[in-house]
């Protein structure tokens, strides 16, 4: 009985111990973690935003853009990007949800006038080589410059505007339903967004 008890005792302290480590050591890398979580979402807001000369990451408005699979609200927040206090353009994350390999989500700078200033692949696992080369400029460069009005939002191979990629249309064909679909939703609430 003895033996229990300080086996039981013995485990407790090293339990305790462990837990009080991982304590200390959550609550030193939680501030250099948001930090860089931090750059990672200003170096993708600058890549798809119009210049502007404000944090958009701290101009922000978040709004319920629909329901998880749970029934629990899905927020998104839009980024205002400002050039001497006006709106010069609004980034976004979409996440296409039926990528190859899984989700791909994306950051997608837009003008006011609903037009797409930039796109920026932020996490994918799509196949090395194939569906990858959804990051490359010049596919990613398509967008520029369209909108709901001007393009129509399906790949080539579907009877669309944008290029698919040899032997891996899944991977375009997600991302711009993706970015349709986040188009959609600016334009059906604009006013809140860029005056919100």
């Amino acid at each position: 009985m003895k033996d229990i008890s300080r086996l039981a005792l013995v485990l407790t302290l090293i339990t305790a111990g462990s837990a009080l480590l991982l304590a200390m050591v959550e609550k030193v890398t939680r501030e250099p973690i948001a930090q860089q979580r931090r750059l990672v979402t200003l170096g993708a807001l600058k890549a798809v935003l119009p210049p502007a000369n404000n944090s958009p990451d701290q101009d922000t408005v978040s709004l319920v853009t629909g329901k998880d699979s749970k029934g629990n609200d899905e927020q998104t927040t839009f980024y205002r990007g400002r050039k001497d206090g006006a709106v010069s353009g609004v980034a976004f994350r979409v996440v296409a949800p039926d990528g190859y390999s899984g989700s791909i989500a994306v950051m997608v700078g837009i003008e006011p006038n609903g037009q797409v200033s930039g796109v920026a692949i932020l996490q994918h696992a799509e196949t090395p080589g194939l569906g990858a080369l959804i990051e490359g400029e010049s596919w990613k460069n398509q967008f520029k410059g369209k909108s709901l009005d001007n393009a129509d939002w399906r790949v080539k191979k579907d009877g669309g505007h944008f290029d698919q990629i040899t032997a891996a249309t899944i991977s375009p064909r997600a991302v711009v339903g993706a970015i349709r679909k986040g188009l959609e939703f600016y334009k059906a609430n604009k006013d809140q967004i860029i005056g919100g």
